[in-house]
């Protein structure tokens, strides 16, 4: 009766702790400093390191805790590298799922079409969430270190949304960037139309930052791009008010005056025949497929409608009307 009792007391014991343990794994909220924390998974962590980044955030587990429910769950070796952030009240369970799932957090940064590499690294380097290992590199070292062949950077970086976990390089960005813009430069161009007056991937990205920057209205740029590549096909000057600009830096002051389309720079479309030597900006997808694709039409010549549209003309003559009715606002 004794052995008995003794038992029954055993097993109420057992069934209580196991109950407790069920408990605390998956009711009991874990004890937290801060109603919100933070905490960074390093690739490959071991369980001391975790636990270690754990209790320095705030979050207050043992290791044994966690040494107990990853042997149980059998899922240890699932755990993913990232920053994860915890709102109070987090169970054990729901903390390892979390872990497992891969459920971290992610900061982004919005790349625009159009964009100079200057603006880029602003952008960049005014990031709170990265870290700025490019902030003492020149642009020729920061090219270096992504891995690029050219020596300008401009226009070779693809614009998107890139996600990150807080605290990456920002060497990182510059790099998926770089290497977007490689691959959808390289896919466009083996489907890009027959007969092109482009020598390489990179003249077609030279143009595409030039469409880009001449317009942002979808059903226009395949149309503008055509009346840049008839302009190459004949030898004509592609006269671009954007890439003369470019080639004045600092001094543009917001107004293009005539005698800026007579002072000769590499960048002077005006002054000088063919492509500038380099991008202007960075063109997105939708230029890029634009001078691979262009319109199949005659016009070398457009001016702005006024509404956000451009008029396209064959002519010289045809230009100028459209130039005192859109321009000068006279009727014809």
């Amino acid at each position: 009766m004794k052995r008995l009792t003794l038992l029954l007391l055993f097993v109420a014991m057992l069934v209580g702790t196991i109950g407790y343990a069920v408990y605390g794994y998956r009711a009991k909220p874990l004890p937290m400093q801060t109603s919100t924390l933070r905490f960074k998974v390093d690739k490959g962590a071991t369980l001391n390191g975790l636990t270690a980044a754990m209790q320095a955030s705030g979050l207050q587990v043992r290791r044994w805790q966690l040494a107990v429910a990853l042997k149980l769950r059998g899922d240890s070796r699932a755990i993913k590298a990232g920053v994860y952030q915890l709102e109070a009240p987090t169970t054990l369970e729901q903390l390892l799922d979390k872990l497992v799932k891969g459920d971290a957090v992610l900061a982004e940064l919005l790349v625009v079409e159009g964009w100079t590499f200057r603006q880029l690294r602003e952008r960049i380097a005014g990031h709170a969430e990265l870290l700025h290992d490019s902030a003492s590199l020149s642009d020729a070292q920061l090219l270096e270190r992504i891995g690029a062949r050219e020596t300008h950077p401009e226009g070779l970086f693809f614009p998107s949304t890139y996600r990150f976990s807080p605290g990456s390089s920002d060497l990182e960005v510059f790099r998926q960037a770089y290497r977007l813009m490689q691959q959808t430069l390289a896919s466009a161009w083996e489907k890009r139309g027959e007969g092109l007056p482009l020598r390489s991937p990179y003249e077609a990205l030279v143009l595409a930052s030039i469409v880009e920057k001449e317009t942002g209205r979808a059903e226009d740029r395949h149309k503008v791009a055509a009346v840049f590549i008839n302009r190459l096909r004949i030898g004509m000057l592609l006269q671009s008010d954007p890439t003369t600009i470019y080639g004045m830096g600092e001094r543009f002051d917001g107004n293009l005056r005539k005698r800026d389309l007579q002072t000769d720079t590499p960048y002077n479309t005006y002054t000088r025949a063919g492509l500038p030597p380099t991008p202007i900006g960075l063109p997105g997808r939708a230029a890029i497929e634009a001078v691979m694709q262009p319109a199949q039409i005659k016009a070398l010549y457009f001016v702005a409608r006024g509404d956000g549209s451009s008029e396209f003309s064959n002519d010289l003559e045809a230009h100028n009307r459209a130039v005192a009715r859109f321009q000068l606002k006279r009727t014809p």
